[in-house]
């Protein structure tokens, strides 16, 4: 059943066109008039005439991969950290200009319409925030690339600082307003098999067959948003997964008066798409990891086989039309789910789907992390997914026969290539990443560093066996988001004297390097920077109460709390500086503003009591008259998307202090850097790169190397002869012990500094403490030539263009999806 081919209306995008069809939304989706419209019901309306444009060019876009019948790329991640909708979507329609005025017109801005908005909760750091890069990307480059995840009801937490400065976590309720940028796709449903056990069995042909029996049905439940390119007319969507009981409800335990036992089910179903990265300490918690890896897998894989066989294509055809990207280990057990519906659900001997798999698949791993790579006890696979253990089995048992036959003898070698651990801590464990990199087509680092550290490293024998598998793409950031939308003021400068070809082709910035001594340019590009920083000081004064000297070099790291991306280092300086201060305060000082924003994974009690000790300290710091015009210390609570795009471009130094060969890349820096801070940082992930493009003297580099960071690691590393011929480190690290910042609990961070203390301590904090101190004193020492560091910072901005994500995008579609644009 259908209609006739028909013409859909036009859509107008001048202004005029564009007014009334805002107030045909006004009056008749929302049901207000425009004399009585609140600000979110405008909100609203712009919110869906915006969407009905996309939809327009989504509608487009599916005709010509049809027509054209393009080879489609899936990227499947387990977070996408996407940001607010309206303003991204109005500047990839080139519509921003017009809806600022329209929204003046009516006496409000764009900014405080579009602030309505709250940022979905589907990520949480950097990784999520790659895949909406490499999805804005895939868009603007005209490929026919697609996301695919969990529709998370309460994301990550909303995080909130306590009394004591503690990190309290409270439910993210990001959808208790509708979502106006997603589509339910009533009629796109799958069903997920969940625990029970499998039997085999011989068909009539003799074939041994498998079939999963008693296993509760989740219903996954599509949700796209429309992703649009810049000023193109590609718009691809990101499809997300809801999960559901199949039942809903057990009616019969309800008319019994079992009220909360007839809904047990919908419950457990229901759970799978709660939360992102639930707490894992614990069996349950483990146990729904892998549920909600699983989910999103199956549903995601049927998906694509639907599209794929509706198109007209066989399924050996599969790796010719499809290349799927896993964006690290999260998605793994696709492999697996792929092989069960080629070989249960569509009876594919196991040889032709093996092959078919490993030519589909691709894997990005993003960390050298132990504990990040991740690994899941057979007891547990087994409850949850049995049939995939078998398959896991399989392709475990095919792939070391392989190894064998290269390496005869060598025992050794297959314990340490096997799938599964034998000797895991927690009994025998199949090593998700190896899973990855065995069946994947080929395997890419995230930075030059990390990938020679992959190879070298993590995968050394697998580099060994499979030379021709192992790629590097580094990360890249969108100049849409993290430019245009980000920093408007230094969007605009940059246009108007070069014109729009940056925001498509970030390596034209270059251009701006012969401006960096033009008088007039500097100084515009100094207000800039002036304006930011005034934007970022009302925000912080709103949101902590704390009013801070724009005037002052503001010193920024924002990312995810943990050990190795160092904040200890950070706030050590902090703490010497402060005391520095109280001991000589007519020295010179040149005023610092501290900025720190980051969440602390729920179960990482170490990372939740830095930022306790963040906070005491600046509680301190920032109270004491003798030092707090020269210094303040501020935690950004909550930090997100939208808060980055306050604080990012309003920074003067960004710190990317990790532990060299410990980060993979970093965007952070990249962003920063194409906002013309100044970087101070280890050789670690992409700084390495970013030293090459902006020049040792627009880089403030310092500490041990990678090779360095190992050696010391081999040789014992003690921190604690570091202390000993330190005598301020020493005084510093003890009135921290002593509760200086925590005169209420004087013993509250001493499990801090014992852990700073310990033999071998993993991150090397003290062994770069001196050198990081050093580095702190050359970045006063520029910073003090204001007119010189503009200069730096606006040569970091032209020579960042390498870290587009534009072009990490035609590295991928070039060298492994092997994909060309639609057209």
């Amino acid at each position: 059943m259908g209609f006739q081919p028909f013409q859909l209306a036009e859509l107008r995008t001048d202004k005029e066109g564009f007014k009334r069809s805002i107030a045909t939304k006004l009056a008749y989706s929302i049901g207000k008039d425009p004399q009585t419209a609140s600000r979110y019901d405008w909100y609203c309306a712009l919110c869906l005439v915006l969407r009905d444009r996309l939809l327009s060019r989504w509608h487009d876009t599916q005709e010509r991969i049809r027509t054209h019948e393009s080879r489609r790329v899936y990227y499947l991640s387990l977070e996408f950290l996407m940001g607010r909708g309206m303003t991204n979507a109005a500047v990839n329609l080139d519509l921003d200009h017009d809806l600022r005025e329209l929204i003046k017109e009516v006496g409000d801005t764009l900014e405080d319409v579009a602030g309505l908005e709250g940022d979905a909760g589907l990520g949480n750091g950097g990784l999520g925030r790659l895949a909406a890069c490499f999805l804005d990307s895939m868009a603007t480059l005209d490929i026919a690339g697609f996301g695919y995840g969990i529709r998370y009801d309460y994301g990550l937490f909303k995080q909130e600082i306590g009394p004591d400065g503690e990190q309290i976590e409270q439910p993210n309720r990001w959808l208790r307003r509708r979502n106006l940028w997603e589509i339910k796709r009533e009629d796109i449903r799958y069903q997920i098999p969940i625990g029970g056990h499998c039997i085999a069995y011989r068909d009539a042909a003799g074939h041994i067959r498998y079939e999963w029996r008693d296993a509760q049905i989740v219903e996954a439940v599509a949700y796209d948003t429309p992703i649009p390119g810049n000023n193109g007319r590609t718009v691809n969507h990101l499809r997300l997964w809801g999960a559901r009981d199949e039942q809903e409800i057990d009616l019969e335990r309800f008319n019994r008066g079992d009220f909360a036992g007839a809904l047990a089910n919908k419950s457990a179903a229901e759970s799978i798409s709660y939360v992102l990265y639930p707490d894992d300490s614990t069996e349950e918690g483990k146990m729904l990891r892998i549920k909600q890896e699983y989910f999103f897998c199956s549903a995601s894989l049927q998906d694509i086989l639907r599209e794929h066989l509706d198109a007209g294509y066989t399924l050996a055809a599969l790796p010719d039309k499809v290349a799927i990207q896993l964006n690290d280990t999260h998605p793994a057990l696709a492999i697996p789910e792929l092989m069960r519906l080629l070989c249960d659900e569509h009876r594919m001997a196991w040889d032709q789907a093996l092959d078919i798999t490993c030519r589909t698949f691709n894997y990005t791993n993003h960390t050298l992390l132990p504990e990040a790579l991740e690994t899941w006890p057979v007891r547990l696979l087994e409850q949850v997914v049995p049939r995939h253990l078998e398959i896991i089995y399989g392709l475990n048992r095919h792939f070391l026969d392989e190894v064998n036959a290269r390496f005869p003898n060598d025992g050794e070698r297959r314990r340490r290539m096997s799938m599964v651990d034998e000797s895991g801590h927690d009994g025998r464990q199949v090593r998700m990443a190896w899973l990855a990199a065995v069946c994947s087509g080929k395997v890419n680092g995230v930075a030059e560093l990390h990938s020679r550290l992959v190879r070298e490293t993590l995968f050394k024998d697998f580099a060994e066996f499979y030379p021709d598998k192992f790629v590097n793409v580094t990360n890249g950031v969108t100049p849409r988001r993290w430019l245009k939308v980000a920093n408007p003021g230094l969007a605009s400068l940059i246009t108007g004297r070069i014109g729009r070809d940056w925001e498509n082709h970030l390596e034209r910035l270059q251009t701006l390097e012969e401006l960096s001594g033009d008088e007039a340019f500097r100084a515009q590009f100094a207000q800039v920077k002036k304006d930011n920083k005034q934007h970022l000081a009302a925000f912080i004064l709103r949101e902590t109460g704390i009013s801070i000297d724009t005037d002052s070099l503001f010193d920024v790291q924002i990312k995810r709390i943990h050990e190795y991306k160092r904040q200890m280092l950070n706030l050590l300086h902090v703490v010497t500086r402060y005391k520095r201060i109280k001991r000589d305060p007519d020295a010179g000082w040149v005023p610092r503003t501290v900025v720190i924003a980051g969440k602390a994974a729920s179960g990482y009690l170490v990372a939740k009591s830095i930022i306790q000790l963040i906070n005491n300290v600046a509680s301190i710091i920032n109270n004491d008259p003798d030092t707090s015009h020269l210094l303040k210390l501020v935690f950004v609570p909550n930090y997100n998307v939208s808060r980055a795009e306050i604080i990012i471009p309003a920074a003067d130094l960004s710190e990317q202090i990790s532990t060299a060969g410990m980060e993979a890349s970093g965007t952070g820096n990249m962003k920063f850097a194409l906002n013309g801070a100044l970087t101070l940082g280890t050789l670690d992930g992409a700084n390495v790169e970013i030293l090459e493009e902006v020049g040792e003297d627009n880089i403030f580099i310092f500490g041990l190397t990678a090779e360095q960071v190992a050696q010391a690691r081999s040789d014992g590393y003690y921190p604690i002869d570091i202390v000993r011929r330190n005598a301020e480190l020493a005084s510093v690290l003890q009135d921290i012990s002593e509760g200086l910042f925590s005169p209420g609990d004087l013993r509250r961070f001493q499990p801090i500094v014992d852990r700073l203390l310990s033999d071998g301590e993993h991150f090397l904090v003290l062994a770069d403490y001196d050198a990081y101190l050093e580095a702190q004193a050359r970045v006063d020492d520029a910073f003090l030539d204001r007119d010189s560091w503009v200069g730096k910072s606006i040569i970091n901005t032209a020579r960042v263009g390498k870290f587009s994500s534009d072009r990490s995008i035609r590295e991928y579609a070039d060298n492994i999806w092997k994909v060309s644009p639609i057209g």
